[in-house]
């Protein structure tokens, strides 16, 4: 009986820790919301940039004593330094999926609890949010300038969460036009090997991609050339052309 009462109370220590961890992502993602409906979501994601660089090298530290890793000063620990480039695009490669599966998943609890059509609006609002956001950190990391172009934007997608899952294209028809397609797309792949017809995510695509590029520099106007539910060839999926007027 006390070995089972012994168990019991360890595997609910392991369900707190793991809960700690989940309310503690809701909190910070709390804390962005209010501060974007309060002061706008450009202050909230520069408000944003400054409070994770604060944070994070603090709370891992704290991690690192407990867990028995060493961090540098940025709070990135050790380890991974000591990766293969292979190895860190793989790491890469399970967080990207481990992003898509997240944004799948409610998705689906949405549709299951409610409908598709209240799925689908919750989806497109929530792009009009991570899609600037995205860019936004995109930016940051690699230092692209302000208003910087197609050029830019190019670079700003090629390193978007989807590049390290999707398989995309660009065409430049000449220097003042962008054509960027989904060549391979994940979503997509897998309801065609169910049987399963295009999801229709034009909608949300028109969102995710002008918000996404306007973040990079305002002047870029963004045109859907084709999108599920569009008809589209089988080399590709959709497909947006960008242009600077």
């Amino acid at each position: 009986m006390k070995e089972n009462a012994a168990a019991e109370h360890k595997e609910k220590l392991i369900l707190q820790i793991v809960d700690s961890l989940r309310l503690t992502l809701l909190h910070y993602g709390l804390w962005f919301k209010e501060v974007e409906y309060q002061l706008g979501l450009h202050t909230a994601m520069e408000l944003d940039e400054a409070t994770w660089q604060t944070l994070f090298p603090i709370a891992m530290k704290r991690m690192g004593r407990v867990l028995g890793f060493e961090a540098d000063a940025r709070g990135i620990p050790k380890q991974l330094f000591e990766k293969s480039d292979d190895e860190l695009l793989e790491i890469l490669s399970a967080l990207s999926i481990n992003w898509l599966a997240a944004d799948g998943v409610w998705f689906q609890s949405v549709e299951k609890s409610f409908d598709l059509d209240t799925a689908k609006r919750s989806n497109d609002i929530c792009w009009s949010r991570f899609s600037p956001l995205e860019a936004f950190h995109i930016k940051t990391l690699i230092g692209l300038p302000e208003r910087g172009g197609l050029e830019a934007l190019e670079a700003a997608l090629k390193h978007r969460l989807y590049a390290n899952i999707n398989e995309h294209s660009f065409e430049w028809p000449d220097e003042r036009t962008l054509i960027y397609r989904m060549i391979r797309c994940r979503v997509q792949d897998i309801r065609n090997r169910k049987g399963m017809e295009d999801y229709p995510c034009k909608s949300g695509g028109i969102i995710e991609y002008s918000t996404f590029a306007r973040t990079i520099d305002p002047a870029i106007v963004t045109q859907c050339v084709a999108c599920p539910p569009d008809p589209h060839p089988a080399d590709w999926f959709c497909s947006w052309e960008f242009t600077l007027p």
